[in-house]
């Protein structure tokens, strides 16, 4: 996928491929997820998917979508060479949108934009949206469950007898594969999909039943605690 700016419609998907140059995407309206054998990556408007070279990968995207990519040579940046959620100040997003789409830049003035942007991206922070894909069968059976409905509060020991693995064995899997408890993946993963639904413009208050928190606000202070802002501050429709 070259350099490029480009509408979407709401659940737009790109199929599966890879690509020679180093790559960050970023939507300055909706929210695009990226999907790896090693998990997935989500990212609000003020965020943004880096997305190294030979990497095999796919896109979802939430809500009518402005999608941002540019590409770079893969010896750019060589210490990132794994997918990354970035942090988007005001002055990355709007070098991103500018070298996505040029329009009539001189390529003198892009090439230096473009410079300017990867010592942004150099110098931004990544930010822990990552969602890890299991690879044990037992843990994989146990987070297939919990995704299924956020609503149901499963209990460690319930759903280790559902997947078919003790309480112990699948507090393990957590660790081991995910470096997290089970119930930092499990806010990971209603993070997630906190993230989809307001794009697609649900309130935040159904999202938060939908996700499986109690109240609107204990989920607004995760999500406060997560983004640096509250869930209401989002705004899918802010399209440029």
């Amino acid at each position: 996928m070259a350099t490029s700016a480009q509408l979407l419609p709401a659940g737009a998907h790109i199929d599966r491929h890879r690509h020679v140059e180093d790559q960050v995407v970023y939507t300055s309206s909706g929210a695009a997820e990226v999907h790896t054998d090693a998990g997935h990556w989500i990212a609000p408007g003020d965020r943004a998917i880096w997305i190294p070279a030979g990497c095999w990968h796919e896109h979802d995207f939430y809500g009518p979508t402005r999608f941002h990519t540019v590409v770079f040579p893969s010896d750019r940046l060589p210490h990132r060479r794994t997918p990354a959620v970035i942090s988007v100040q005001p002055l990355l997003r709007e070098l991103i949108i500018a070298c996505s789409d040029p329009r009539d830049l001189p390529a003198s003035e892009v090439e230096r934009l473009r410079q300017v942007l990867l010592d942004q991206l150099d110098r931004s922070p990544e930010e822990p949206l990552r969602l890890p894909a299991a690879q044990d069968d037992r843990l994989r059976r146990a987070c297939d469950l919990v995704a299924e409905d956020l609503t149901v509060s499963w209990t460690l020991p319930d759903l280790g007898r559902a997947a078919g693995a003790g309480e112990r064995t699948l507090t393990r899997l957590f660790r081991g594969e995910f470096a997290m408890t089970y119930p930092q993946w499990r806010t990971q993963l209603r993070l997630h999909r906190a993230v989809r639904l307001l794009a697609d413009g649900a309130p935040v208050t159904a999202v938060a039943h939908r996700c499986g928190w109690a109240t609107a606000s204990a989920f607004i202070d995760v999500y406060r605690k997560t983004f640096g802002h509250t869930p209401g501050d989002y705004r899918p429709d802010a399209v440029r």
